[in-house]
């Protein structure tokens, strides 16, 4: 089954499902291997991996490129930022058209005004509603022509923009919905109230991260379902006093640039005695696929080519188990 005819069935279903939020292929890989039923390529994440906050600065060939990197690496459906689409309606038919191409099952599409920006940063304006109308009809339209199980997502940015409101967001979810778009993203509510008034307005599917909602408002993954919420989704991109894992870059990157070698050996030990409550992760190189390689190498190339395997140094040799460490021999 195509990833899109999947995705659009989970949504058309109410077949409640959980994703990740991904800047990179690296992290889908784990995403996938963690369970998650799919993958979101964050706009903020594709942004920060090229050098710029997120700003409206990349461009569509960088946000494919990195959507296309991810579709090859996981057999989960990949959803991407698309932010507003580069520009005008033309521009908008040309993003649907690539990012279909690079093999997405989905698509966020965003209402702001140029200069647009993170959901989660002030400063936010929107399109006027008869403009933002276009944008997605004529998404819609290139969505019918390629590939109509392809998943267009609206996301609404209005409650938080300047002078936006929770009525500013509900009208533009009914006009959306009726423009032909799939599934109602909303940004910036800011309680799980506001989130019910506009399912019980507007209706499902709706695709949610909890961004503002206060810890103790949060509903479990079963009252979000019979709400209607479809998708619940889990960033893994925060501000960096939110991240752990990017907190502890932080803090393991500047703890090796003072101690050097004793701050290495300090954080190997601090990995390897970590009590991982879902099993060790895997070695790095086995997970990223080197078994495979060397199986495709055994398929196809000479028998006396896997004899480099055996004759020469690594910390890792393909197919075997990486605990095993092999002792230095020199190629004969």
């Amino acid at each position: 089954m195509k990833k899109t005819t999947l995705l659009r069935r989970w949504y058309e279903e109410r077949q409640f499902f959980v994703s990740a939020g991904v800047n990179n292929a690296l992290e889908a890989r784990i995403a996938e291997a963690a369970g998650y039923q799919a993958v979101g390529m964050s706009g903020a994440g594709t942004a920060a991996m090229c050098g710029y906050p997120d700003a409206g600065i990349t461009t569509l060939t960088e946000v494919v490129n990195n959507a296309r990197y991810i579709v090859n690496s996981v057999s989960v459906p990949v959803m991407v930022d698309g932010e507003t689409g580069f520009g005008n309606i033309h521009s908008v038919r040309r993003a649907v058209r690539e990012i279909i191409s690079a093999g997405a099952a989905s698509m966020f599409l965003e209402d702001q005004a140029e200069l647009r920006r993170c959901g989660f940063i002030a400063g936010k304006t929107v399109l006027p509603l008869d403009e933002a109308v276009g944008k997605y009809r004529a998404a819609v339209d290139v969505r019918n022509e390629l590939d109509p199980d392809f998943v267009l997502t609206a996301r609404c940015d209005a409650r938080g923009a300047a002078g936006g409101s929770l009525e500013d967001a509900i009208r533009r979810g009914k006009a959306y919905r009726a423009a032909g778009i799939d599934v109602l993203y909303y940004e910036a509510f800011q309680t799980m109230e506001e989130i019910r008034t506009a399912i019980v307005e507007v209706g499902p599917p709706i695709y949610f991260t909890f961004g503002a909602i206060p810890l103790e408002e949060r509903p479990s993954q079963k009252e979000m379902a019979a709400m209607g919420i479809a998708n619940a989704h889990n960033w893994l991109l925060r501000p960096l006093r939110n991240y752990p894992v990017d907190r502890l870059m932080w803090e393991i990157l500047h703890d090796v640039r003072e101690r050097g070698a004793e701050a290495m050996a300090h954080w190997n030990q601090w990995a390897e005695s970590f009590p991982w409550k879902h099993g060790e992760p895997p070695h790095f190189h086995e997970f990223m696929g080197f078994a495979e390689i060397r199986e495709v190498e055994k398929k196809y190339l000479p028998a006396e080519e896997q004899e480099k395997y055996d004759k020469s140094i690594g910390l890792y040799t393909p197919g075997q188990d990486p605990t095993v460490k092999k002792k230095n021999v020199e190629w004969r």
